[in-house]
């Protein structure tokens, strides 16, 4: 009678250490999508920008508010942008695939089958 409860007291902790794992690999994979297209948007504008005059007006959004600047200072900021992007796309990329290898790990260590 004891063996009961404490098997189902263990299958819902699997499940719950499940859903865990499963959310925080969706979160991590939302981000990524996220870095990837703000970098790719980093990217079209550096695209258009590059082969324009260097001293021709643009215009920067910077915490909401619209500042005119020329297309040489506008640059090198785009460009540290867009490397800090890669990087940071980079990072989340491996701690996704590190979070998988983990939720696999844990599956076989708990012998746990998914059913869908």
């Amino acid at each position: 009678m004891a063996t009961q409860p404490a098997a189902a007291k263990k299958q819902q902790d699997l499940q719950v250490q499940y859903s865990t794992f499963k959310n925080t690999i969706q979160q991590l994979a939302q981000k990524v999508g996220d870095i990837e297209q703000e970098k790719d948007e980093h990217s079209a504008v550096l695209a258009t920008l590059e082969p324009l005059d260097q001293n021709r007006k643009c215009f920067r959004m910077i915490n909401g508010v619209l500042v005119e600047m020329t297309v040489k200072d506008v640059l090198p900021s785009l460009i540290t942008n867009t490397d800090g992007l890669k990087k940071v796309e980079g990072d989340l990329k491996d701690q996704l695939i590190a979070k998988q290898k983990e939720l696999d790990d844990w599956k076989k260590k708990n012998n746990v089958q998914v059913v869908q």
